[in-house]
């Protein structure tokens, strides 16, 4: 026997005589410099070679102390720190907001002007379920769809920019109404997207319905079940795509929304797959919505006479003396609020977004709570990711639309 030959065998014998090999794990930190966590998430994983063991998250890394700032500040000026959450669907927010303190003040806005609302919400609705559904296309590597998507987007945005002047942090609603009725070139911009946007999304829907590779990256990818998600507190279209028809706008109905007939979408394995399905068919749910508004809009005034709230048109600030007075008062925040305790909550783009308000009669809250539906299912993210790959947990990370304004807040 030669030398290498005696060596080969006494490590073999060696071998056999260890006690099993302990199985060795690796950390490894994905975000917050990954490119898919948008510098803000960070994701601390347990990897056995390229599988998931398990998983902890750290957040906080935009928070803004929403809430506190706004115990600080008059109900007026609160609203622009809610169009800074979720600032993918901006008006969902703002309109969740002022139902919120109308709530409070007892006001009744008018019809034409809860119709406006929903036309509003439901075209915030679709710009972001465009955003998630292109950008999960392109983690999963597909980047065509991503461009027919964006530039649908861009043309909801210019009908923002006619009610406003502003496209990504909105502010067209006031409390009691809108700052503003709908213009004849809105309607028009309006009606002209319901036309253009059923194309582009047919032609997305070929490009990945049935795309056998998407297809294989999305099904049974980071599913959850219906208990489950109800037990973590899942609401939007991640709790739909697990099988569970809640919805809001159907279950506690605001500004209208029960004269309108819709369909909810629902799922049922609640993987990546169902929730990208879930997302597309409620884009041709706000289509019908959108519609039977427009079809149908209310004659009346596109606000209610409160005047010691509704900032009063401008064109009256500098020819009433009265108009000149509540401007005043509104802007400087110098009239109180009732004592009262109320929660109102909206279906946001990608879940129940709520607002619960205390107040103690003075001119800011004395407490603000935002329900952000991405700080309550981010929560789930370890347990759908265990077992699978980096690539699966991107993509699992996408299908949950995480907004990070809205997560830390």
């Amino acid at each position: 026997m030669s030398e290498i030959d005696l060596v080969s065998e006494q490590n073999q014998v060696s071998r056999l005589n260890q006690p099993e090999l302990v199985e060795e794990l690796t950390t490894l930190n994905l975000g917050p410099t990954h490119p898919a966590t948008h510098g803000i998430f960070q994701n601390i994983l347990q990897m056995d070679g390229e599988k998931i063991i398990s998983g902890e998250q750290t957040i906080g890394y935009i928070h803004r102390a929403f809430e506190k700032i706004a115990e600080r500040r008059p109900f007026y000026q609160i609203t622009t720190l809610t169009d800074r959450m979720n600032y993918c669907s901006s008006p969902i927010n703002n309109f969740g907001w002022h139902m919120t303190v109308e709530k409070l003040l007892g006001i009744e806005v008018p019809k034409r002007a809860q119709y406006i609302r929903v036309i509003m919400m439901e075209l915030a609705r679709i710009a972001d379920h465009l955003i998630c559904n292109g950008i999960l296309g392109v983690d999963s590597g597909a980047f065509s769809g991503f461009l027919y998507l964006m530039e649908k987007r861009e043309e909801i945005y210019e009908v923002y920019e006619e009610m406003c002047g502003a496209r990504l942090t909105t502010n067209m609603g006031r409390f009691g109404g809108m700052e503003r009725d709908l213009s004849s070139t809105a309607i028009e911009k309006i009606r002209a997207l319901l036309k253009s946007i059923p194309p582009v999304l047919k032609e997305f829907e070929n490009l990945f319905n049935r795309n056998r590779i998407f297809m294989d990256r999305t099904i049974n990818v980071g599913p959850i079940s219906a208990e489950r998600a109800l037990s973590y507190g899942f609401t939007g279209p991640n709790l739909r795509a697990a099988g569970v028809d809640y919805d809001v706008r159907v279950m506690n109905p605001y500004s209208s929304y029960e004269d309108f007939e819709f369909d909810i979408p629902v799922g049922q394995s609640g993987d990546t797959y169902d929730r990208f399905m879930v997302r597309g068919e409620e884009m041709w749910q706000s289509l019908r919505i959108i519609e039977q508004a427009l079809n149908n809009l209310p004659e009346g005034p596109y606000y209610a006479d409160a005047p010691e709230f509704y900032l009063p048109p401008k064109q009256d600030v500098y020819t009433k003396m009265e108009a000149l007075i509540y401007h005043f008062k509104i802007v400087m925040g110098e009239i109180d609020a009732p004592v009262g305790e109320v929660y109102h909550s909206v279906e946001g783009g990608n879940g129940e977004l709520g607002f619960y308000l205390i107040s103690d009669g003075g001119r800011a809250p004395y407490r603000l709570h935002f329900r952000r539906p991405s700080f309550i299912y981010y929560q789930a993210f370890p347990e759908m990711c265990k077992g699978v790959t980096i690539s699966d947990a991107i993509m699992i990370m996408s299908s949950l639309n995480v907004i990070a304004g809205e997560l830390d807040a």
